[in-house]
C-alpha cells in the first residue's frame, strides 16, 4: 500500500507556532515564584526562574548534555543546574560546569537557546528571536499599560482550546458583539447592521463601523510594535464608575495548534486617587465577574469551531478586518521565510 506524505505550508507551519523577533506575552508574572518553571509557547519548551535577586531568566528547557528538563533542576543564582547529571547552564545558554567531567569540551560552549525576558503590567513577555540576540529590541507597549499616572489596569489570563487565530479573528470582529454578547450590561446598545471601513495608522489600522462611536463594541485596533497587540474599547454608563470607556489591550502566544495563551489587560484612564480607588473596587467587587462571563462566551464559540474551520468560510464585508490581518501575517511569515533561505 502506497502513502501519500502530507507536508504542511511552511507559511502556515511558521505562524501555527508564532512569527519571529517578536515579543509576546507567555505568562502572568505570578506563575514563576521560588522554583523553576516550565512552559511550552512559541513551539518551544521553556524554562522560566528568578536568581536570588528576584531578576528572571529564560532557557530552551533542555540540557545540552542529554536533553533532561532544566526546569527540574537547582536555581545556582543566574544558572539552572540539571537534575540528570548536574551540568550547569548559564542564564546565557552557556555551559559553565560539567561536574562529572569537568574540563570537557561541554563546558564553555553556548549550547542552550537563551531567551529574553521582561516583566509589564503583571505578565511575563519573551523575545522570540530567530537566533540568539545580545541585546533585543526594546519592548514598546501600548500607554494604557506603560504609563501608571494615567492609566490603571488589570490583568485577565486564560489558556484556550483553539488556534490562537481564531482568538485574532475574534478580536478583529466587533460586530460579533451585537450578537453574542448581546445580553451583556456593556454592549446591549447599537445596530445590528453596519457598514466597516479600515483605516491605517503608525503602527497599524483600525476596523470600525461607519457612523457610530461609543455605542457598542465599535471598533478594534491592531498593532505592531515589535510586539502584536489588539486594542478595543467597551463604552461604560455612569454605574461603571469614573474613568470614561473601559479599553481592553490583548495579547497572544501560541501554546500548540490547538491551545493558546490569550491576555486581556482592562484599562480605564485615572489618575491615582480617589477615582482609581474606586474603579479598583467596582471592578473586583461587581464588574470582573461579568467580563469574565463575556469571556466564556468567546471561549465557549471558539473552542468548539473545528480547526479547520477557517477553510469552509463564506466571508462578506464585515469580515474586512480579520482578511486584511490574516494577509498581513501571512505576507510577513512568507519574508521571514525567504529571508532565513537567503542567509
Amino acid at each position: 500500500m502506497n502513502t501519500i506524505p502530507i507536508h504542511q505550508d511552511p507559511v502556515d507551519q511558521l505562524l501555527e507556532i508564532g512569527l519571529k523577533d517578536l515579543w509576546y506575552p507567555i505568562c502572568p508574572s505570578s506563575f514563576i515564584k521560588e522554583k523553576p518553571v516550565s512552559l511550552r509557547r512559541l513551539g518551544r519548551k521553556l524554562a522560566l526562574w528568578r536568581d536570588h535577586e528576584g531578576v528572571l531568566h529564560a532557557l530552551e528547557d533542555r540540557c545540552p548534555h542529554r536533553g533532561a528538563p532544566l526546569s527540574q533542576g537547582v536555581i545556582l543564582g543566574d544558572r539552572l543546574s540539571c537534575p540528570y547529571h548536574g551540568v550547569e547552564v548559564r542564564c546565557d545558554g552557556v555551559t559553565v560546569s560539567v561536574p562529572g567531567s569537568p574540563g570537557c569540551k561541554l563546558e564553555g560552549q553556548r549550547a542552550t537557546r537563551s531567551f529574553h525576558v521582561r516583566e509589564v503590567a503583571g505578565a511575563v513577555f519573551l523575545y522570540n528571536s530567530a537566533e540568539d540576540v545580545d541585546t533585543p529590541p526594546p519592548l514598546v507597549l501600548p500607554e494604557q499599560l506603560t504609563d501608571d499616572a494615567e492609566y490603571s489596569n488589570f490583568l485577565c489570563y486564560a489558556e484556550w482550546k483553539g488556534d490562537y487565530r481564531y482568538a485574532l479573528d475574534n478580536l478583529m470582529d466587533p460586530m460579533h458583539g451585537t450578537f453574542l454578547h448581546k445580553q451583556s450590561h456593556s454592549m446591549a446598545e447599537g445596530d445590528s447592521t453596519a457598514k466597516f471601513s479600515v483605516r491605517q495608522t503608525d503602527t497599524g489600522f483600525f476596523f470600525e463601523k461607519e457612523g457610530q462611536r461609543d455605542v457598542n463594541f465599535d471598533w478594534s485596533e491592531w498593532g505592531d510594535t515589535g510586539m502584536h497587540w489588539v486594542r478595543l474599547a467597551i463604552p461604560y454608563p455612569k454605574s461603571g464608575g469614573p474613568g470614561g470607556n473601559f479599553i481592553i489591550i490583548s495579547g497572544y502566544a501560541p501554546i500548540a495548534r490547538d491551545r493558546c495563551a490569550v491576555f486581556f489587560w482592562r484599562c480605564r484612564k485615572q489618575p491615582p486617587g480617589w477615582q482609581r480607588d474606586t474603579w479598583h473596587f467596582l471592578y473586583r467587587n461587581r464588574l470582573e465577574a461579568r467580563h469574565w462571563a463575556v469571556l466564556e462566551q468567546d471561549r465557549v464559540m471558539l473552542e468548539d469551531m473545528e480547526l479547520d474551520a477557517n477553510q469552509h468560510e463564506n466571508l462578506y464585508q464585515h469580515d474586512l478586518g480579520l482578511v486584511r490581518l490574516r494577509r498581513l501575517l501571512k505576507s510577513t511569515a512568507q519574508e521571514q521565510i525567504d529571508s532565513r533561505a537567503q542567509a
